[in-house]
């Protein structure tokens, strides 16, 4: 077999030289590729081809065809096959790195919402033949089961604080797209560390749909809360005090901060953002509060509707931060 294909390999180079468009390397590998089956098949069988002998198990029937995206490109292979039991090559059992590369592309692709169509055309500019539909909904299958074991996992520890927010994206459903909620949960662990708790995607983002969700957090193991951070969402609200019993709610930095800078003119709003956020970087409770102070001491002759949303989102929410085991992280 190795005089065999070393006579494939010159032929192959007498070619190149001829033909400057043989893609040689693609070729290369194509005759490495069908020599390392023949082998596995013979050792397989315990004969080569034409061989007798005594530790034959069986014989050779043919072959079946098979291509094999890599990143020289589409090989088409020729796959030996066996009279009494079966053969396939270990360089594709399981998927080998070209395949997995060629996946991960597709997927990548399928997560950032390129279409079918434009999915094909980048499988073929990699040198590789054409992705049909139904492919790429077989390959991105593998996407749901990971997604689907991260979003019901355990949760194990204890989360003091916890981050809830929506966002609302276009979701293609039943032929058309429509706007829908997706809600997400951010946990920060006692050690410091934060953690995406859970998320969920519904009609939209009403009390009814923020209990539910939170109930799912709590039976996973969600516990330990003592901090909830989110919007000033009625339906939200009621829902922490409904689900999450016991735990502070304080309204969102960022959601406080818009308020506050809607009444500042826009010339001035990058350097009270500035001088606001002097606030949140203080090491502790009192230096805090006597920042606060001396912030509003500074802007309220200038912009006294905005202290006013700043000391009245402050006498509600940082009192209770005196008995938390940490100071929270805000977002």
């Amino acid at each position: 077999m190795a005089s065999t294909d070393r006579m494939t390999l010159l032929e192959l180079l007498r070619k190149c030289g001829v033909d400057g468009d043989v893609d040689f390397l693609k070729e290369a590998l194509q005759v490495l590729v069908q020599s390392l089956m023949e082998a596995e098949v013979s050792a397989q069988i315990g004969a080569e081809r034409y061989e007798r002998s005594e530790d034959r198990t069986t014989y050779r029937n043919g072959y079946r065809e098979r291509q094999w995206d890599t990143r020289v490109g589409t090989l088409k292979l020729k796959i030996p096959k066996l009279r009494q039991g079966s053969y396939f090559p270990s360089l594709l059992e399981p998927r080998r790195r070209a395949e997995k590369a060629l996946l991960s592309v597709v997927q990548e692709a399928y997560v950032h919402g390129v279409s079918t169509r434009k999915v094909d055309e980048l499988v073929e500019a990699m040198g590789m033949r054409g992705i049909s539909k139904s492919e790429v909904s077989r390959i991105c299958k593998e996407l749901d089961e990971v997604v689907l074991n991260f979003k019901e996992r355990p949760l194990d520890g204890v989360y003091p604080y916890v981050w809830l927010d929506a966002t609302f994206p276009k979701v293609r459903e039943g032929g058309r797209v429509r706007n829908m909620a997706l809600v997400l949960a951010i946990g920060v662990r006692d050690n410091g560390e934060r953690e995406v708790l859970g998320f969920d995607i519904g009609l939209c983002e009403d009390g009814a749909f923020w209990t539910g969700f939170l109930r799912g957090l709590v039976a996973r193991g969600l516990r330990g809360v003592e901090l909830v951070i989110s919007d000033a969402h009625e339906g939200l609200k009621q829902a922490i005090e409904q689900v999450l019993t016991g735990a502070t709610w304080k309204r969102c930095r960022v959601h406080v901060m818009r308020n506050i800078l809607s009444q500042v003119p826009k010339s001035y709003q990058g350097m009270v953002s500035a001088i606001i956020r002097t606030i949140f970087a203080q090491p502790s409770y009192e230096a805090a509060k006597s920042q606060l102070q001396r912030v509003v001491d500074e802007l309220s002759g200038r912009f006294p509707k905005a202290m006013e949303i700043l000391l009245a989102d402050a006498i509600s929410a940082w009192s209770p931060w005196r008995n938390l085991p940490a100071k929270p992280f805000n977002r």
